[in-house]
């Protein structure tokens, strides 16, 4: 579709005062010029008025919404076909000290290169002669190179937009590019200027980080930058915490790294792939504030799940990712001690209410802990059995365990109000269909088991209804 629309827009600046003198800039060029998949949106840029293009091509048709523009720094938005374009008044910029919102005036295409993140990001197509135009004279150079440079000195670059230290690494990785060590030196030594970039800002670079399949390299490329310790502090004390050698050959952080590269997503997977990748990297995070040494100096990490899946919470809320991701994290950090705990005494109870607290995240979380003893000393042993097992178990029961009793059901039985004793009931029934004493369709049975539970509760006095 963007090769269609460029297409598009060719044809619409033809024979006009426009012709010859708008480019192709940024990702689009480059990843042309790797042989990799094109992006997904357009950037556009001109020694000229980029807003009165944008009208200009309101007013052909070739965009049906007005432009969304944006005056003070000569920009302007339209979609064309789908397709996000951006255009651009070639433009020179300069910073104050706590702000990466720039000033800008127009200025000439060599100038605005200067302005840009990477020298591999400056290079041109004319979106008529198709001719590419290297405004720095280096960008080629480095392009063949797979080096990441700085169009100007890196400290000023990141100094005025701290936001590209992260996008350096993301580059970095997904590219296959090395970043050469003036630049990384200077991403060390800037790293702090995070702390003026928006926490939103800043975890939408991450998440790009933990979407390619390299993640692992670019987390422990955060972590020796040090830009990790800019926004995920909680994460730090994994570094050096030691595990016992019966079955650990790293430190808590090394091991989860190991982890994300082990990582096998099925396709079919329920939660996106940089989800299942974050759970991954924070399984373990709560080891390091549950580690305890006993009288043989054999370290353990008893309650490290419930506490890890505390600490995730609340960084990752921090960091305000969505509330249906932070439950799906801390779900899979909660469970994932259970499947590597099996054995063939589980009973056919135990593997379904495995099933049932895992639901629709199963598959992940079995994902998760194979990653897991991957990343361990001895990791012959996997979870093909309890897979056998679970597979079994779901041909020969209900897929879902649930009481034969709706809330209502049971309020109208019992004659108590809506509340957290009627949750209560409803969960002692399904532990009973889970345990194979109560069928998931036997509802007269399943009326004579509320009624005495109901009754014992009352006994003991746990039948409040307030």
């Amino acid at each position: 579709m963007v090769v269609e629309v460029i297409e598009r827009l060719r044809e619409a600046l033809q024979n006009t005062p426009y012709e010859g003198k708008v480019y192709l800039v940024g990702g689009i060029v480059r990843d042309e010029l790797l042989r990799r998949p094109l992006p997904n949106d357009i950037d556009l840029v001109l020694e000229g008025d980029a807003i009165a293009l944008a009208q200009f091509l309101h007013e052909k048709g070739i965009t049906p919404h007005e432009p969304v523009v944006y005056r003070n720094f000569g920009t302007a938005m339209v979609v064309v076909d789908g397709v996000q374009v951006e255009l651009v008044t070639a433009r020179a910029e300069s910073y104050r000290a706590h702000s990466r919102k720039p000033v800008v005036k127009p200025a000439t295409l060599y100038e605005d290169a200067l302005r840009r993140d990477f020298t591999v990001n400056t290079l041109l197509k004319n979106l008529h002669t198709g001719e590419v135009v290297d405004p720095l004279g280096c960008a080629m150079h480095d392009l063949q190179a797979r080096v990441l440079r700085t169009p100007r000195e890196p400290k000023q670059t990141f100094y005025e937009d701290p936001l590209r230290m992260l996008r350096a690494i993301r580059f970095a990785i997904q590219l296959d590019f090395t970043i050469a060590p003036e630049v990384w030196e200077a991403i060390q030594q800037e790293a702090y200027r995070l702390e003026i970039i928006s926490t939103e800002r800043i975890r939408d670079e991450f998440t790009k980080i933990l979407q390619q399949p390299n993640a692992a390299l670019g987390l422990q490329m955060l972590l020796e930058s040090g830009l990790l310790a800019q926004f995920g502090q909680p994460l730090l004390p994994m570094v050096g915490c030691t595990q016992p050698g019966g079955y650990h050959l790293y430190d808590v952080w090394t091991h989860s790294l190991k982890a994300v590269e082990c990582l096998r997503i099925p396709e079919s997977s329920p939660m996106p792939d940089w989800e299942l990748r974050l759970a991954t990297l924070l399984h373990d995070v709560g080891k390091p504030a549950t580690r305890t040494v006993d009288e043989n100096g054999v370290a353990h990490f008893y309650g490290h799940a419930e506490k890890g899946a505390e600490i995730a919470q609340a960084w990752l809320a921090s960091l305000k990712y969505s509330n249906a991701t932070i439950e799906r994290i801390t779900k899979l950090i909660r469970l994932h001690m259970r499947p590597g705990g099996y054995t063939s005494e589980w009973s056919d109870a135990a593997v379904r209410r495995l099933i049932r607290d895992a639901g629709d995240l199963l598959e992940p979380l079995l994902c998760m802990v194979e990653a897991d003893i991957c990343a361990q000393k001895n990791h012959g042993r996997g979870l093909s059995v309890l897979r056998q097992r679970i597979q079994s178990v779901m041909e020969s029961s209900p897929a879902r365990w649930r009481s034969p009793l709706s809330g209502h059901e049971i309020m109208q039985a019992l004659g108590i109000p809506e509340g957290e004793l009627v949750g209560k009931i409803k969960r002692y029934l399904e532990e009973q269909v889970v345990e194979g004493t109560l069928a998931p369709d036997d509802k007269a049975t399943a009326l004579k088991m509320a009624q005495e539970y109901f009754s014992r509760l009352k006994s003991a006095g746990e039948a409040s209804v307030s």
